[in-house]
């Protein structure tokens, strides 16, 4: 291992001790499992913004969003960011305040408990079938984490995939094991000023190795579509293809995941003061679009580095490493740059570590919370189900890591399926839970099991017959889901008047 490598290993061991100890510093301020799961709904309007976003963006942000605009240029990675950004502002905009609102009127501090208070279910049928659909999609998007972290680790140092696989998946566990939901928010809320950190660093490095701002420019317009949002660059033939609408509309289709995001409705669930989620609003939405488009002008950037030969070329799926490249080729400048990239690629981690925390906490809430508790009518004392929900937090974690243990596996693609699963069973019955006095908990259910059965039938079945049938299964599935919730409730009894009551006082 050369200087350049252990500088930049000791800024990575620095950032994760330090997370570490924020675990450490919020244990005893969890009495309850509502302080585990929910932090006692005291959050600041800055922690609420920057952790929903962080938890959202995942290495997406760093690594894959990079790497496509690097690949094929603005297009795909322009539409989905824009998408995205639509639909964080959307989301902060018309669920925030009702749903934090909501989630306290009926005692709720998961998002399975709140839709089986809003609709009376007694007999907590969507809170099963909610639990069961988010340790579906959840434990595997964790798993996707861990691997994102044991190959990074890997490729940078030569360290054994499994073993700084589970080195980093131990990190995440113990903090957040020990400080619960305001652990994860808090450290949070630290690495999207990380990753904030990366990006800015990145870009500008990159930009001046490339030749400045001109020379990237001068190569991207040299590139067929390359810059355009109606085409995209084939770097096969050196072509361009058609973007169609079909195919924008499917990929802005990203940003209805947003309204079925457990591990980002739970913070706003959690703000301390309802109204200071407009200013929530504002932080998040700016800090999303910023930080998109530098990972986007960061992938042409880089892209202009391998021209220049900064770089190597990177083909396929060696794309998503492009900042990888570039930290390493910043750690060569000496020991002060070293430590600089050390921090760029602890931005990786953060923004992998802020996603993985959210969804155990959400996937341990559903076994403990949720399914124990909440299905089974468990009863104990507050301490002994403190210890249930961290035993579930810890076993959940040992699942995931089997299944990382794979170093082959695809991230992204498991990211993009569970973003999908998410939107379509949750984000219809959340929006029509909110906003339709008639809703009922019979269509509530069907809409659940239907929006998350029709993304792995349109997945696997009918989008591989391809033509105008191969868009992203988010968009249909979330469609079919609330045309289903709305048909069901229609045709059966209208919700009870209390529930009714309620929905108007709230």
């Amino acid at each position: 291992m050369g200087s350049s490598q252990i500088f930049m290993l000791i800024a990575m061991a620095a950032y994760l001790f330090l997370m570490m100890g924020v675990g450490f510093k919020f244990s005893e301020k969890n009495e309850t499992m509502g302080d585990f799961y929910l932090g006692g709904r005291k959050l600041g309007p800055f922690v609420t913004a920057m952790s929903a976003e962080a938890s959202d963006m995942s290495s997406w942000l760093l690594m894959g969003l990079p790497g496509v605009a690097y690949l094929s240029g603005v297009a795909d990675a322009g539409w989905t960011a824009i998408g995205l950004a639509v639909g964080t502002y959307l989301n902060w905009l018309i669920v925030a305040k009702r749903l934090r609102r909501y989630s306290e009127k009926n005692n709720s501090i998961t998002i399975p408990q709140f839709f089986a208070n809003r609709y009376g279910d007694k007999q907590r049928v969507l809170t099963l079938i909610s639990a069961i659909w988010i340790i579906v999609f959840f434990v595997p998007y964790t798993a996707s984490g861990f691997a994102a972290c044991g190959k990074l680790f890997a490729s940078l140092f030569g360290i054994e995939y499994h073993v700084a696989m589970i080195m980093s998946a131990v990190v995440i566990i113990l903090y957040t094991t020990l400080g619960g939901f305001l652990a994860a928010s808090t450290t949070d809320f630290m690495q999207s000023i990380v990753m904030s950190i990366a990006l800015i660093v990145i870009l500008i490095f990159g930009t001046v190795q490339a030749g400045g701002i001109g020379a990237v420019a001068d190569n991207a317009r040299s590139l067929a579509g390359y810059l355009s949002f109606f085409q995209m660059h084939d770097p096969a033939t050196g072509t361009a293809t058609a973007y169609s609408a079909l195919t924008i509309a499917s990929t802005m289709a990203w940003g209805l995941g947003y309204f079925g995001m457990p591990h980002i409705l739970l913070r706003f669930m959690a703000i301390e003061d309802e109204n200071k989620l407009a200013l929530s609003r504002r932080v998040a939405t700016i800090w999303v679009v910023i930080s998109m488009a530098a990972a986007v002008i960061i992938g042409i950037v880089g892209l202009g580095m391998t021209v220049n030969g900064k770089v190597p070329l990177l083909e396929g799926s060696q794309s998503e490493t492009i900042i990888v490249e570039i930290s390493q080729l910043l750690a060569r400048y000496g020991a002060v740059p070293a430590l600089i990239a050390g921090v760029v690629l602890s931005g990786i981690l953060a923004s992998t570590m802020s996603t993985s925390d959210s969804q155990l906490l959400a996937a341990s809430s559903s076994v403990s919370n949720d399914i124990l508790v909440g299905f089974f009518k468990m009863e104990s004392d507050e301490r002994k189900l403190l210890f249930i929900s961290r035993v579930s937090l810890i076993v959940i974690a040992i699942i995931g890591i089997f299944l990382a243990w794979d170093s082959n596996s695809s991230v992204f693609q498991i990211v993009s399926f569970a973003w999908a699963g998410f939107g379509a069973s949750f984000g219809p019955v959340m929006l029509l839970a909110l906003f339709w006095k008639r809703s009922n908990k019979y269509g509530a259910i069907c809409g659940m099991l239907v929006g998350g059965i029709m993304i792995f039938v349109w997945k696997f079945a009918i989008r591989p017959m391809g033509g105008i049938l191969n868009i992203y299964e988010l968009l249909p599935a979330f469609i079919i889901a609330i045309i289903v919730n709305v048909i069901v409730s229609l045709v059966t009894p209208a919700p009870e008047t209390a529930i009714v009551k309620e929905f108007e006082e709230v």
